[in-house]
């Protein structure tokens, strides 16, 4: 659980390859139409965004305290335009994990451009490729853990400071994790879904993850968060995405429909979680020795309700309405 934030960067290679996965031909036949990309994905982003930012509203009486009025402004205007990660003292304002739709929102900025990249169309190039990402991914990490521009010698979860918070958080140094993304496609693309290789990879990349995970507090904190383990990811991907037993046990109707509320999960578990524990309820209604598997499910049901009752029907909606 300490090591969870390490989730996040899957997330961010994750979108380069389903992005990918889904555009990449149409853009290759010159199909893909930038102005309906982006609507198709604001569509999807915005409505949970704004939601979580609603219903975190308690958090501006938070931040109003802990920052200058001038802070407090910029925040307010920058966090609603997916922009507040580009200021990195302002990148978790608000909605601490919303940071991570600025990059998102980014990346679906540069996708149509970047999509049009040629790259290699053989393996042992395409395996190059994906080798310089990696190391390029890790480039700004090292210099920082070598200069330590924050004056902190032995970085970790809450290193605080400018330079660590740029680092973490604004969309650049996340910029090969999604070229790593894109590139992991077309290598998808290379292996057969029925291929004992995609388990072989799956088994490889989970059990990496495991060990390096399990002992991530004697791990460089800097390259954990992003950088080092896009190999690792990119193995668990090739795993999942073919047809073998670790597919199908992930393929499992509650873990399906878990994954498919995870982006309202991620954006409202962090506030919701707080308010929660903040306003004591579960002491109140005595299910706190249930805590906190119960505060878990909670949060997994409010996220799939938003899923249903406002993603999906939000999206509907403004497609629809920008059709016309």
């Amino acid at each position: 659980m300490d090591n969870g934030y390490t989730s996040v960067s899957f997330f961010l290679l994750m979108s380069g390859y389903i992005l990918a996965y889904n555009y990449a031909d149409r853009a290759a036949a010159g199909r893909l139409k930038t102005r309906d990309f982006w609507i198709a994905r604001l569509s999807r982003l915005y409505p949970v965004y704004l939601l979580a930012l609603l219903l975190s509203l308690g958090m501006l009486m938070s931040e109003w305290h802990a920052r200058s009025h001038g802070q407090f402004a910029l925040g307010v205007i920058l966090t609603p335009l997916l922009l507040q990660a580009w200021n990195p003292f302002l990148s978790t304002f608000w909605n601490t994990p919303a940071w991570t739709m600025c990059t998102e929102a980014f990346f679906y900025l540069i996708f149509p451009l970047v999509i049009l990249w040629k790259r290699p169309k053989r393996l042992w190039p395409l395996l190059g490729l994906l080798l310089g990402l990696w190391l390029l991914g890790m480039v700004l990490p090292c210099l920082y853990m070598w200069f330590h521009p924050d004056g902190d010698l032995h970085p970790g979860r809450y290193t605080d400071g400018f330079w660590i918070r740029a680092l973490k958080f604004s969309p650049p140094p996340h910029v090969p994790a999604f070229l790593f993304g894109i590139a992991l496609a077309d290598l998808d693309g290379m292996i057969s879904r029925e291929s004992w290789r995609r388990l072989l990879f799956g088994l490889l990349g989970m059990g990496g993850l495991y060990l390096i995970l399990y002992n991530g507090d004697r791990m460089p904190y800097p390259l954990m968060h992003d950088g080092l383990l896009m190999p690792l990811f990119g193995l668990a991907i090739l795993g999942l995405a073919g047809h073998n037993l670790i597919a199908r046990f992930f393929g499992f109707p509650l873990f399906a429909a878990i994954g498919g509320a995870s982006y309202c999960l991620y954006l409202l578990h962090f506030n919701l979680w707080n308010l929660i524990h903040d306003s004591h309820v579960l002491d109140r209604l005595h299910l706190v020795q249930f805590d906190p598997w119960i505060s878990y499910f909670l949060l997994v049901a409010a996220a799939m309700l938003v899923m249903v009752y406002v993603e999906r029907p939000c999206q509907r909606w403004i497609r629809g309405w920008m059709k016309h």
